[in-house]
């Protein structure tokens, strides 16, 4: 090991490499290494087309899903602090909402400073990295591609200089109408370096005649719909900006002197900072040496907080929109499915990681004894093998193996949070009879059927591969060989989340409140015939 704490070889562990705080701030948190405070990175499971099936080609790395996590973002500033340090851990707390590249981009009150590559945080950033991210103020990103290909080019932060000295962005979400602004934008002369929506939003800065920076980031905004938390960084200044559906959450905290960003609270956790409030929809809070100040910057129409967030995509120990916890969410859901859909059986189980917190509310409510009978391999790494053909259901194996003392000749109920195109499902269930022994197999899923593609961040199918858009409930559990299968009610779902209104449920209900340009409607049809 180099530096005493990374080698410069990358490694597929990352809970191994260690990196360490400031001593007066370590000591006074005791955080002694990333894994005390954190769970492993989520994975959802494998929801493949026969174009990627999944006894060809097996991605190791994880299940590879039909709902990809979208993007983590971080930043802190701190006058006197590591920053760097401290946004390594932020995003390390964040690497669950995206695994392909990260990036950290700081100033020094002259210059801002770039650093991403792609792979994990801690494959990423050595010693020696952090140390060329010198400065007062930080911001970074993990990247899970839902608008450009994943090549390094479309990792952020992007950075660029313009008339009034240099910014660097990161951005969560997606914007809708990304393509045909970036087209005129191209028209008139624009280059793009990357294929990523979010680099639209710097040459719309660039390009606007406003003078102060401010107004010319809200002019930029006006022209974009879509989803966005984004994170903007100059020299003397940090700039966090929420749109106005408030689709995507982002909290401000404060750590010591310092204030810190993040899309969710539980990168505040690691660093033992503290929760202030959520950057409301439509909001610009400017953070510099003056303090923090917050400017209404975008009117917001209605509030369109993303579902998926409570299902799956934020970490159960996260507190969202409005420091709601996730796991107290999630675990209501699988209470409430308990009620409305109870079978006879002797064990419940999840698919882990994201199915634990509602199989145990599934537990709880139905009086049936709640145990791990499927063990998660978290450390198959990032390689891509080809497996012998003889190898049945090898994709779910790698990563899912059923402990068949716990299951043997049992009744088995399966909680796991959404069924996307339904092939994993379908090699779990199979999987539980064949290698666990099970006697009966009954899925329960913790949300409503997914009908619709999201527009907004999540990296979706088109509807036709969504096999609760052409498939009604009875064919998709003959499809995936369960005994029984029951889904989490709408209307149950709105009864245990905070003011539903305020909530979208597009991928549910086909009620998109953002509307989205006409090169989209293709991911709209319907099959017209289904395998």
């Amino acid at each position: 090991m180099r530096n005493g704490f990374f080698s410069d070889k990358q490694t597929t562990r990352p809970e191994r490499v260690f990196l360490r705080l400031p001593f007066t701030q370590r000591q006074k948190n005791s955080i002694k290494t990333p894994q005390e405070a954190e769970n492993p990175p989520q994975r959802k499971e494998t929801f493949l087309s026969s174009k990627n099936n999944i006894d060809n080609k097996f991605r190791v790395g994880g299940l590879n899903t039909g709902l990809r996590d979208k993007c983590g973002i971080f930043a802190i500033y701190d006058k006197g602090g590591d920053v760097a340090r401290i946004s390594f851990f932020g995003l390390y707390s964040l690497q669950h909402r995206g695994q392909e590249g990260a990036g950290i981009c700081s100033s020094d009150g002259k210059s801002l400073h770039l650093e991403k590559a792609m792979g994990l945080v801690a494959e990423i950033f050595s010693e020696k990295k952090l140390k060329r991210l010198p400065g007062h103020a930080a911001i970074g990103h993990n990247r899970y591609s839902t608008a450009g290909s994943s090549v390094l080019k479309n990792v952020q932060p992007f950075l660029a200089n313009f008339a009034l000295g240099s910014i660097a962005v990161a951005h969560n979400g997606n914007l809708v109408n990304a393509d045909p602004v970036r087209a005129e934008l191209e028209a008139n002369g624009a280059i793009f370096q990357s294929s990523s929506d979010s680099e639209v939003i710097l040459h719309l800065i660039a390009r606007s005649r406003k003078e102060d920076p401010y107004e010319r980031i809200i002019d930029a905004l006006q022209h974009m719909r879509g989803a966005f938390s984004l994170l903007f960084l100059r020299e003397d200044e940090l700039i966090a900006v929420r749109d106005p559906y408030g689709v995507r959450p982002l909290a401000l905290g404060k750590l010591d002197d310092s204030f810190v960003v993040g899309s969710e609270t539980c990168a505040f956790d690691l660093i033992n900072a503290t929760y202030i409030r959520d950057i409301e929809p439509g909001e610009m809070v400017i953070i510099n040496k003056d303090g923090v100040r917050s400017i209404p910057a975008l009117k917001s129409p209605r509030l369109a907080h993303c579902v998926f967030e409570f299902i799956y995509f934020s970490r159960p120990d996260s507190y969202i929109y409005n420091h709601t916890g996730v796991n107290t969410i999630r675990n209501n859901f699988g209470r409430q499915l308990a009620k409305d859909s109870p079978v006879d059986a002797d064990i419940v189980i999840p698919v882990p990681d994201s199915g634990v917190p509602a199989a145990i509310g599934y537990a709880a409510e139905s009086g049936i004894p709640f145990d791990f009978g499927l063990i998660r391999n978290h450390y198959v790494g990032r390689t891509f093998i080809e497996p012998r053909q003889s190898i049945r259901h090898f994709g779910v194996k790698i990563k899912l193996n059923p402990i068949r003392d716990l299951l043997d000749n049992k009744r088995v109920i399966v909680v796991d949070d959404s069924i996307v195109r339904g092939t994993t499902s379908k090699k779990i269930v199979k999987m539980i009879r064949e290698v666990g022994g099970a006697k009966e197999v009954h899925m329960r899923i913790s949300s409503p059927p997914t009908i619709g593609p999201c527009f907004y961040g999540i990296d979706t199918p088109t509807r036709q591969e969504l096999i609760a858009s052409t498939h009604m409930v009875e064919e998709i559990r003959k499809y995936i060989t369960a005994d029984s299968l029951a889904y989490m009610d709408i209307d149950g779902l709105r009864s245990i989340i905070p003011h539903p209104e305020n909530f979208c449920t597009a991928c549910f209900d086909n009620k998109y409140p953002i509307k989205f340009h006409r090169d989209k409607t293709s991911q709209m049809e319907l099959a017209l015939s289904t395998n």
